[in-house]
């Protein structure tokens, strides 16, 4: 009994250590990083992305802040001849910047960490993800507008690579006008 309660132990340990090796945004500033956003890149190792990769395209994002000062993420994409919209809430922690998420269809919980962003431009988020089967890393890039520069994009393949990422894991998403304008 004592082993596995050591080894529990070690594994939630480990999973802290994880979280603690991605950073975040000095000095989070959460009311700037509100409003629309675009989904412009999106890389991750988990097995719906591999198998939806070659489905999807650009998506928009409304990031509000809750009375309490959580995070409401409402995403509108496209999914075949249909608009789908997601709502998340992201309950914040004690570290400006970190939040967690736990999604009520898969019970999977979410570490999702504002690694980078100047408010006005980009923002770069990595998620590890967490549930029964096993865990797996999400990093995505917002712009405030439907394309940013070389220099954020390579920024964005770089820092996914360093979450341990390879290229067949990483999207730059195509641009669509699908879906854009239902999510105002």
């Amino acid at each position: 009994m004592q082993t596995v309660l050591l080894s529990i132990l070690g594994l939630a340990l480990l999973a802290l250590h994880a979280q603690d090796g991605i950073p975040v945004q000095a000095d989070f500033q959460q009311d700037k990083l509100t409003g629309r956003w675009y989904s412009i890149g999106l890389a991750s190792n988990s097995n719906w992305f591999k198998e939806k990769r070659h489905l999807m395209k650009m998506c928009t994002t409304i990031i509000s802040t809750t009375a309490d000062g959580n995070l409401e993420v409402t995403s509108t994409y496209p999914k075949g001849d249909q608009c789908v919209t997601r709502n998340s809430l992201y309950t914040k922690t004690e570290q400006p910047g970190r939040f967690s998420y736990t999604s009520p269809r898969w019970g999977s919980k979410h570490n999702v960490n504002v690694v980078e962003t100047n408010y006005e431009e980009y923002a770069l988020v990595a998620t590890q993800i967490s549930k029964s089967t096993g865990s797996s890393t999400m990093v995505l890039l917002y712009s405030r507008t439907k394309e940013l520069s070389p220099e954020r994009l390579e920024m964005f393949t770089q820092f996914s690579r360093e979450q341990g990422l390879t290229d067949d894991e990483i999207l730059i998403l195509p641009q669509t006008d699908k879906c854009m304008a239902d999510a105002a």
